[in-house]
């Protein structure tokens, strides 16, 4: 006969009744679909929250302060990193799960635990080792892909592994706080990325596209709000996360406007040319010296910006 745990069972009893005003929709913390290799749950903490902490004290994660978002190791102590950028996201992430009563704390782990695999410098980093990975290897590299080895690593639960490999490419997560994350991702990155860009001196006020701007806000904050309150209005009691079509719009928009005018702008080039110097430069060193190609790629990702200068400098 199995005995239970009387603290046990009180603790889930009290999280059950707490999870009694959620949602229909939201998942709840005890009907996870568990993790790869099963463990004894705690009994202070949901699965959910488990995964957030396992999270936060992992090296994966702590690295994301020395990974910057579009500008290579800048001067300055006001631009976004990938810590910051995971903490917007996620703290963006767990007011609109609040609102549409869905689960803030499987949220909350995805959102802290979805860009644990990106490499340094940005995008362009990535680009630059997926292109080292297909000549050399004949497979490719995606920070979502890399998030989610880390994700399964950690042994955590199958709910945040999926929101963690699906918050960027084409399959969509399977819950809806996935969903939230997927969305609120690029919420943060564009408007964030906009104010960096103007600290930078890419971008001037008067550069931004006007009617983009006029339906979503004339300010970072302003945009923020705007683009929050219309996915709460929007997915409100339908089982899916949405935007309307004007706002949707509008920020497919100014995110394009961004591509063309930050990230694959003129003004971008050195910085993208000196990514793939550095990451090819370790890369094929690193390849001179051993065939493991997930051995080379989890050493690469897993380098700040500022360890990756200074690796490729010491070649």
């Amino acid at each position: 006969m199995e005995l239970v745990d009387p603290a046990r069972a009180g603790f889930e009893a009290r999280i059950r009744a707490l999870e009694e005003s959620l949602s229909p929709f939201a998942v709840r913390s005890f009907e996870t679909r568990g993790r790869e290799l099963p463990e004894d749950e705690c009994g202070v903490r949901t699965p959910f929250q488990r995964d957030r902490d396992r999270i936060v004290h992992s090296k994966p994660f702590r690295r994301l302060k020395g990974k910057t978002q579009v500008f290579i190791d800048p001067e300055g102590d006001h631009y976004r990193t990938r810590m910051t950028h995971t903490l917007e996201t996620t703290a963006i992430s767990r007011v609109v799960a609040r609102a549409l009563r869905l689960n803030e704390d499987l949220v909350e782990a995805i959102g802290l635990g979805h860009d644990t695999g990106h490499t340094p410098f940005g995008h362009a980093g990535e680009d630059a080792l997926d292109e080292a990975v297909r000549d050399r290897f004949g497979r490719r590299f995606r920070h979502n892909e890399q998030s989610h080895r880390i994700a399964r690593s950690l042994n955590l639960t199958h709910e945040v592994c999926d929101g963690i490999l699906t918050h960027t490419g084409e399959r969509e997560p399977e819950t809806l706080e996935g969903r939230i994350v997927r969305l609120v991702d690029r919420v943060a990155y564009i408007n964030h990325d906009i104010d960096d860009a103007l600290r930078y001196g890419i971008l001037r006020e008067e550069d931004l596209p006007r009617d983009e701007i006029a339906v979503l806000g004339e300010t970072g904050s302003s945009r923020i709000d705007r683009l929050v309150h219309d996915i709460v209005e929007t997915s409100a009691g339908v089982g899916e996360i949405r935007q309307s079509d004007d706002v949707a719009e509008a920020m497919l928009s100014l995110r394009a406007f961004m591509f063309e005018r930050v990230y694959l702008g003129p003004q971008a080039a050195p910085e993208h040319e000196r990514a793939h110097e550095v990451i090819g430069a370790i890369f094929d060193h690193l390849a001179a010296r051993g065939d493991d190609a997930n051995e080379i790629v989890d050493y690469i990702a897993g380098m700040t910006d500022r360890f990756a200068l200074a690796y490729a400098d010491s070649l």
